[in-house]
């Protein structure tokens, strides 16, 4: 096996693998003093909270009924207060989500600004400074209470002029809810697999590209969509390095890898993974595969086309010779223990819920318990990878860091969003599939699709509507719970922020070379391309 940079070498890693290693000592000494085991229990006293005798049970570290059954699906956000008044904040509660996506759309389009936001710590400081506005609000201008689902779900009533509880508990919902899995998650994707190099050039013919894409579709929902961009994204581009007209197949592989690829499993997006989380069948999702094979064959058609007949014939005579020339076979380096590492983060996702008991014991992961093997695994990849496939890969953390310094306001911001839906939701006048479907798209576009996902899920719940179910403790049928998954996948690549790796694709094709196209240059593409796509989807199924 030969790689563009020797082996053997000093991990320049090492200093990230201490880093991890302090995180899970500190775990583990949280762990020997009880509070994820506590916080566990807190949990599965709140999901038990209406069976009969629940009320009472000790939620000590590892005494209890809650301690020691199998918990129920989270019960919906607002069940255990139903009779408690809840409200909305007000509309223009949502100015930093939109400021903060206009940022992101035009601030590396403006001449004075385009160099300022290549900095990681700027895109933090503007997100941040956003995020800290939208605490703000809750702090001294919020007036009704707010759901903390963090720990189970409660009712968080403001108190006093300067109300630090409520910002307390959206930070939580933002951050310890849905930030910290989120990130953890790509992070041990992203790391572990940028430790795998698939290396060659081929000849970067049409059929060659749609093989690519082909082959990151159908790994997308094993590993991911984070994982199988990451192991394929830089393969891909070395092929093409001698094409001059790149883009479009950068976005075709947006669209298929890091998105309509991963619906077949709950492993495969983050929004399945919470539905999962949420009581979804593991194998439900597998239901999906006829929507799943009618998208990801017409994007590839689609791509093929367009590259055949339009991108390739473009491209010079000169860049063509270079292209067929310049032919090295297909070699891997850092399959071990970077492909076992992958398959224990498999299993971590799917076995270590803090809600399910592991299978053949009694006995419910702590909290946080799947995020400390996560890390740990990604500690043994980089300590025990060769750092000559990271080097050769050109691997970094810039486009991880970029999503996290993004995510964390991203996050915070779209609070009042999923607030306002979750209050009015059911008051929207959707009650059916199509109406699900696009609506759960639409706004999986532009807010994150994971916590969307959620709050249609619940908005479905909340219509009591009738139909075939194969999960009667869902609450909602099969058609409409396929409208959300499908929406909230499939349309979060109709923009960069829709999912988490279509920001670290665009900027490991732009450290690359690639001129990608600008947040609107990319809703061209998505307008013309997936939507009529799409549209086919609604007419066929729902």
């Amino acid at each position: 096996m030969s790689l563009d940079e020797p082996s053997g070498q000093t991990n320049p890693n090492r200093p990230v693998v201490f880093a991890l290693l302090a995180i899970l000592i500190v775990y583990a000494v949280a762990a020997a003093a009880g509070w994820p085991q506590h916080a566990t229990s807190r949990i599965l006293a709140a999901a038990h909270a209406g069976d009969a005798g629940e009320a009472k049970a000790d939620t000590r570290p590892g005494h209890g009924a809650a301690a020691h059954s199998e918990a129920k699906p989270p019960r919906r956000p607002n069940e255990s207060h139903r009779a408690q008044p809840r409200a909305a904040p007000a509309y223009w509660t949502v100015a930093p989500f939109v400021l903060l996506l206009g940022a992101i759309a035009l601030l590396p389009l403006l001449h004075v600004s385009e160099h300022w936001w290549e900095s990681n710590l700027h895109k933090f400081l503007v997100a941040a400074g956003l995020g800290l506005a939208t605490l703000t609000y809750y702090a001294v201008a919020h007036p009704h209470p707010v759901e903390r689902h963090f720990l189970g779900h409660a009712l968080v009533h403001p108190a006093g002029d300067v109300s630090w509880e409520l910002p307390a508990a959206v930070l939580a919902n933002a951050i310890l809810q849905d930030f910290v899995p989120f990130i953890i998650l790509l992070f041990s994707l992203y790391t572990i697999s940028g430790g795998i190099r698939i290396q060659g050039d081929l000849p970067a013919h049409p059929l060659t590209n749609t093989a690519f894409i082909t082959v990151g579709g159908l790994l997308a929902s094993f590993i991911g969509t984070t994982g199988a961009a990451m192991l394929l994204v830089r393969p891909l581009l070395e092929t093409n390095s001698e094409r001059k007209h790149v883009s479009h197949t950068v976005v075709f592989f947006i669209f298929v890898v890091c998105n309509c690829g991963g619906c077949l499993l709950p492993l495969g997006d983050p929004p399945l993974f919470l539905g999962y989380l949420q009581g979804v069948d593991f194998l439900w999702t597998l239901s999906l595969w006829p929507q799943w094979l009618l998208v990801n064959a017409l994007l590839l058609a689609v791509y093929f086309a367009w590259d055949s007949l339009v991108s390739y014939p473009r491209e010079t005579v000169q860049d063509v010779l270079r292209d067929e020339t310049r032919v090295r076979r297909m070699q891997f380096g850092g399959l071990w223990p970077n492909t076992l590492l992958l398959a224990g983060v498999v299993m971590a996702v799917g076995l270590l819920d803090t809600t399910k008991t592991l299978p053949a014991t009694d006995w419910h992961p702590w909290l946080y318990l799947r995020e400390a093997v996560l890390l740990g695994l990604v500690a043994c990849s980089l300590a025990l990878g060769d750092p000559g496939v990271r080097q050769a890969n050109r691997f970094n953390y810039g486009a991880i860091i970029e999503v996290a310094a993004l995510f964390t306001g991203i996050f915070i911001c779209m609070q009042p969003a999923l607030q306002i839906l979750g209050v009015q939701g059911s008051q929207l006048g959707i009650d059916t599939p199509a109406e699900f479907f696009w609506i759960t798209g639409a706004l999986s576009s532009v807010l994150d699709n994971a916590p969307t996902y959620l709050v249609f899920l619940e908005t479905g719940r909340a219509l009591g509507a009738e139909g075939y179910t194969s999960m009667p403790h869902l609450g909602l049928p099969d058609r409409l719970l396929a409208a959300v998954s499908l929406g909230a996948v499939f349309m979060g690549a109709n923009t960069y922020i829709g999912n988490g790796p279509n920001f670290m694709v665009k900027t490991i094709a732009e450290k690359s070379g690639v001129r990608m196209p600008s947040f609107f240059g990319y809703m061209v593409y998505s307008g013309a391309v997936l939507v009529p796509i799409f549209a086919l989807v609604t007419y066929l199924f729902f």
